[in-house]
């Protein structure tokens, strides 16, 4: 294994990384997350930190192992506790070469490591660890396409093969859903996730390569090249980049629970046990508590498997080895992977929405048309390509993705002079973390920086100041860092809060372009005091707008609460009227995380 010779900057980059895969969208974790103790049964604990979707399947396969051999075989009794860390921040930190996991609290500090796919723990060895050596696969899950079932039967399918070229057709299509006789239903959107953090928003990237490339096997770095201008085409037609898919097929359940239709997104790109989860009706896929009522959503998605073939998430899990994996639980790890292997083990994976690796595992009992899911399918596998080629996918993907344009919208009314635990206040907490994330923009990206409180005036109007003028951002970080900083010495009054939302959801609506990503970021403790319009008045407008948008170009707003104490459901409300999301930063020590959170969808 490595020397540690971490620097302060990846120490830096992978404590944020964590910290942001820990969080949900709206700041909650799995059922045994860092904010609580690891059980006291006097058992070896070992941890397991698992991509979001495995978390409860994990916690079920641990209560399974306590009552195994392999687990009577131990000289102790073991403990098995997921935590909820993506597959990408994961290697993030391990490709990092840490000498300590970056968690304060120790007993967090992983045995076992379960990304997603074989691909992020190649990718780390690739990097130089050799501490993730001897990743075993116990389960399987395909990424597809997650269609509304109408407009997947508008599509033609499953009569009708369906391939990625087509929906790349479809996305250049100025007429869009018009091409295929619905012409109500607007242009043809795709929702991804950041390919940097997400199994599924890699794995996309690269079968984009193999469909331009025409293969099935053996991608190069030189066919991901000429993939250029196809998957440039397809990334046009994202709405948003989420960090996880979870948060998408939220935001799209939450919508389509009402009267607002799909309208949110024609096409989702996820793994197949994803999709099983959302039409259960548990679309983040969190840790489903004792006595949970779980609501299918009104319209099930179906699995569209690209005619010209999927990866697979294959969902390895190694026993780390680093310097704080003692060697009991090392001992109790690699009993539990090989538990993972066995046929008890294998037959618990359908009812979470996953296949085993194991042949002779029924589970059509799980897997079926029900669930929108085909078990025959896909008929193709692409295979896992090499790291080069993964890194030039991932390099080619910062240069062609969407562009966005955000304003950015900080409250600096006095109560966000309010003390947080680390000693920062609230608007310390914003300023840092609007400032440590503006590197994720390109140039060409459009930025601008409004701020609010009461008693200020300027061109744009009452109780609100630009900070930094909207436009390209070009090679005005430096300046613009400095602007945001200075905000600290601002005057503080009131809190205009639905005021100031008003005004920008209008600025932006008016200079909204279709080839963008359109969105408004509201950093705030999210109590109003001093609008003048109210927060219902507000909704109705951002509903309206948001529908009568929907197919051309949809502004969606991100809100991000600073407070343990505001009502953290009025933020999540505006932020859900528009199709975008709510998080919440009142633990100090995931402020930075939160807002890199929010960054990773533009």
């Amino acid at each position: 294994m490595l020397n540690p010779r971490r620097s302060a900057a990846a120490a830096l980059l992978a404590t944020t990384a964590l910290l942001a895969a820990a969080c949900t969208s709206d700041g909650g974790s799995s059922s045994r997350s860092s904010g609580g103790a690891l059980p006291d049964d006097g058992c070896t604990q070992v941890v397991v930190a698992t991509s979001s979707e495995k978390v409860n399947l994990i916690q079920k396969l641990g209560d399974e192992f306590k009552k195994s051999s392999l687990h009577d075989g131990l000289s102790t009794c073991a403990t098995i506790t997921p935590i909820n860390v993506s597959s990408g921040n994961g290697a993030k930190i391990l490709s990092a070469d840490p000498d300590s996991w970056p968690l304060d609290d120790k007993a967090y500090w992983p045995t076992i490591w379960s990304p997603a796919s074989t691909v992020w723990t190649d990718r780390v060895e690739a990097a130089g660890n050799d501490g993730v050596r001897g990743a075993t696969s116990f389960a399987r899950t395909p990424v597809v396409l997650g269609v509304p079932a109408s407009m997947a039967q508008a599509l033609g399918y499953p009569k009708k093969p369906v391939s990625l070229q087509d929906i790349a057709k479809l996305v250049a299509d100025p007429r869009g859903w018009a091409s295929v006789g619905k012409p109500l239903w607007g242009t043809f959107k795709i929702a991804k996730t950041n390919p940097n953090t997400s199994t599924t928003g890699l794995s996309t990237i690269l079968m984009q390569a193999y469909a331009a490339s025409g293969k099935t096997k053996d991608l190069t770095p030189g066919d991901v090249a000429r993939a250029k201008e196809f998957s440039r085409t397809f990334e046009s037609g994202a709405i948003h980049y989420g960090d996880t898919t979870g948060a998408v097929l939220k935001t799209l359940y939450d919508g389509s629970q009402g009267s607002g239709g799909s309208a949110y997104v024609s096409a989702v790109a996820l793994e197949e046990t994803s999709l099983f989860n959302y039409n259960k009706g548990n679309p983040d896929s969190h840790t489903v508590q004792p006595g949970e009522q779980l609501v299918p959503p009104r319209e099930k998605l179906v699995a569209v498997y690209p005619s010209g073939g999927s990866m697979w998430s294959d969902n390895p899990a190694v026993v780390l080895d680093e310097p704080w994996v003692t060697a009991d639980e090392k001992a109790a790890g690699a009993a539990f992977v090989k538990f993972l292997q066995t046929r008890e083990a294998q037959e618990t994976l359908p009812h979470y929405g996953f296949r085993p690796v194991m042949s002779g595992v029924d589970v059509s009992k799980d897997l079926n048309g029900s669930v929108g899911i085909d078990p025959s399918q896909p008929k193709i596998t692409l295979p896992k390509p090499s790291p080069n080629v993964v890194s030039a996918a991932i390099d080619q993907w910062l240069q062609i993705r969407k562009p966005s344009a955000v304003l950015e919208l900080i409250d600096v009314s006095g109560s966000m002079d309010t003390k947080i635990s680390d000693g920062r206040t609230r608007l310390d907490g914003a300023i840092d973390g609007a400032t440590s994330t503006l590197s994720h923009f390109r140039p060409t990206d459009e930025i601008g920086v409004w701020a609010f409180t009461t008693d200020v005036q300027s061109a744009l109007g009452k109780d609100v100041v630009p900070v930094h003028p909207f436009g390209p951002l070009g090679s005005g970080s430096e300046k613009l860092s400095g602007q945001i900083s200075d905000l600290s010495h601002a005057r503080r009054g009131g809190t205009p809060l639905y005021d100031a939302i008003d005004k920008a959801y209008d600025y932006m609506v008016k200079r909204a372009e279709p080839g963008r990503i359109n969105a408004i970021v509201v950093l705030s403790d999210g109590e109003d005091t001093d609008s003048t319009r109210s927060l219902d008045s507000l909704l109705v407008k951002i509903n309206q707008s948001a529908k009568e948008g929907a197919a051309a170009t949809p502004v969606r707003i991100f809100t991000i609460v600073y407070s343990d104490d505001a009502d953290k459901s009025v933020l999540a409300r505006i932020a859900r009227a528009s199709g975008g999301q709510s998080f919440d930063a009142s633990d100090a020590a995931r402020i930075d995380a939160v807002f890199a959170s929010v960054i990773n969808n533009f």
